[in-house]
Order: C-alpha cells, then structure tokens, then sequence
C-alpha cells in the first residue's frame, strides 16, 4: 500500500506521505470543517442565485431532521447507500476496484421483481426467497468481474462499468417486456408485489421500514468477516500484496471472485430492499446512482464498517436536505446540484488535507523522483 509519494516537475517537488496514526479528534474535525466551509459556500451561491440563504438552511433542517417523516426519509436513503458501500469497501480491501454496483442493485431488483410475481410461493417464504435470490443474482454479476480479473487478468474498472450497462439495458428490456404489468402496457413498471412481499413498516405514519435492521446487520457482519475470519485474514492479505499471499498459501484468485460476489451480493439486496421495501414494482431507474454514490461513502468510511454507516447516513441526509432546499426555498435545481457536489469535493479534499502530510518545495536537483516506501 502506496505510504509516500514524491515527484519532481518544473521547479518545484511535491512529496505526499501518509499520517500513520491520525488522532480521533482530527477524524471528528475533518467532515466538520469540510460541512461548515460547505454551508459558508453554499449560503454565497443561494444568495447570489437571488434566495434567502437562512430560508435555505431551514429547509434543509426541516427537510431531515424537522418532523419524524423527514428524518425516516434520510434513513430511506442511507439505507442502501450503507448496504452498498459495505460491499464495494470489501472488494476495495482486496485491491478489487468494483464499479458495478449499480449494475449488481438491477440485478438484484429483476430477481426480487421475479420471485415475488410467482402467485404459486407460499406466503411466508416469500421475502426470504426474494432476499435470498436477489443476494444470490448480485452475486453472481459481480463474480463475472471476479473471474475476468483473476483468470484473465482483465482490468476490473473497465469490465463492472460494461457490466453496468448490460444490467442497465437487460432491466429495460425486463420491465417492458417479461415483468411488464399487463393491466398497463403502456408503462414501464411492473405489477405491485403482494403486500405479504414487502419489508414490514417499522413505523406507520413514515415509509420508513425493516431494511434498516438489514443494514445494521450488513455492517455487523461485515465487521465479523473482515476482523474476525479466516476469510477476513485472506481479503486483507491480498489487498495488502497478492504475490505475498500467494506464497503464503492463500489461493487468490478464488478468493478473489468469492470476495467480489459477497460484493456483489450485498448490492443484489439493495436491489430487494428498494422493490420491498420502497417501490413495490420494478420501475425505470429503481437505484437512483445508489451503486456510484456509494463508491464516496466507502472511500469517506475510509473501507471501515463504522465509517460507512457514519458516511452512508451523512449523505442520505445530504440528499434529502438539498431536495428540500429546491422545493421550500425555490432555489434552482442546477444550483442544488452544485451545492452537493461541493459539499462531496470539500469533504473528501479536507479528508485527505488530513490524512496525508504534503510537502511543496524547489527541486535542487534535475529529474523525477518516485519514492513507493
């Protein structure tokens, strides 16, 4: 794992070395800082847009933390993203740059979509058989990516954004042809499940429903496997050097396609949690970019469960917040758009201001350097 950096051009050198052990009040600090400097920004941007900032900002409280309603809509959207980036920071600890997550969710909703049309499945096995599948069809679309990588040595980012686009298209041709509800053929969506089919509301006045504890125990189980199995041991060693794992007796490549298929897995549930749990039918674009967005919460979790359920609830209320700001403080939807990609930028550059020590000074001497520790 890349420790220092160092590289010289023109006149000057820029040397980026890695903190070793950052204090846990800087880990408080870092997204405090980055979330104050976004709200100083975001307030100049509203009022230049001609808005109120305040009526802005008491949109966007009241929006996630105003009333129970709003706040189970952030749980809603954190709900995947958590799920979701789990998984991808699993890959990511064995070197596995997984892309496809939201290609792995589609994936994932097709199958629930499927299961859960069958009229012939008793009523009680219904979900688990939809949860259980829509894991099993993650899984195996992220092994596609798994396989290619360690047989073939194909380059994972490239092969899971393809795939993405397979799933993209296959849930297109799914949702207005085999799962299409007849009763309206004009709309691409499928029929609702059964009610016995959906996840159960946790509280009655919200949407809120059972894919939080499902969350929960992602994250749980995660922490489980990662530091405390065998199997942990294996994802790890790998990430840190495949060539010494090899030689230590880990067989990599199966390891390999069986940590991105638990990946993929996990994205395969989200694809249940939103057709239980939210929408209740297969629709055009049911993940909302939750397999992109999720990649930023792993890397802001810094890979660690903790860390991304920490992430995964900031930026559902991200989400749910600056939605609010555009339908209560008629503030323009492009501006809401640059507001949370400034929020995102400022966050992850003052993670790394954090994490790293970077040294600019004159270059005495002629020629590049490169120093990997």
């Amino acid at each position: 794992m890349l420790k220092k950096f160092e590289i010289s051009f023109l006149p000057i050198s820029v040397s980026v070395e890695k903190v070793p052990d950052l204090s846990p009040l800087k880990k408080i600090l870092s997204p405090l800082i980055a979330l104050i400097l976004g709200l100083l920004i975001g307030a100049i941007l509203i009022f230049l847009a001609g808005s109120n900032p305040l009526v802005g900002y008491q949109a966007l409280y009241q929006g996630t933390f105003g009333s129970l309603d709003s706040f189970a809509e952030v749980l809603i959207k954190a709900i995947p993203l958590v799920i979701v980036g789990m998984g991808i920071a699993i890959a990511f600890q064995a070197s596995f740059w997984n892309i496809g997550g939201e290609g792995q969710i589609l994936m994932g909703a097709i199958m629930a979509t499927w299961i859960g049309t069958m009229k012939f499945l008793p009523a009680p096995l219904m979900l688990p058989l939809i949860l259980l599948g829509s894991f099993v069809a993650g899984c195996l679309w992220g092994s596609i990516a798994g396989i290619f990588k360690s047989k073939f040595g194909l380059n994972e980012v490239i092969v899971t954004i393809m795939l993405n686009y397979v799933a993209i298209y296959f849930q297109i041709y799914m949702v207005r042809g085999p799962l299409i509800d007849k009763s309206m053929p004009f709309w691409p969506m499928s029929e609702y499940l059964p009610s016995y089919a959906s996840l159960p509301r946790l509280l009655s006045t919200t949407r809120l429903h059972a894919g939080l504890f499902l969350a929960i125990g992602v994250i749980i189980a995660a922490w489980i496997i990662l530091y405390h199995s065998p199997f942990g041991y294996k994802i790890q060693a790998i990430g840190l050097n495949p060539s010494a794992a090899q030689y230590g007796g880990i067989n990599v490549g199966r390891t390999l396609i069986l940590t991105v298929g638990l990946s993929g897995g996990l994205a395969g549930l989200v694809g249940a949690n939103e057709i239980c749990g939210v929408h209740h039918r297969l629709l055009d674009n049911i993940s909302a970019g939750y397999g992109y967005t999720a990649i930023v919460v792993a890397v802001l979790g810094h890979l660690k469960p903790l860390g991304i359920l920490i992430a995964g609830f900031f930026f559902g209320a991200m989400i749910v917040g600056t939605d609010a700001i555009k339908q209560m403080a008629t503030t323009p939807a492009a501006l809401v758009l640059v507001f949370q990609g400034m929020i995102l930028i400022l966050v992850l550059v003052i993670d790394v201001l954090f994490h790293y020590h970077i040294h600019v000074v004159r270059k005495k001497k002629r020629g590049n350097t490169l120093d990997t520790g």
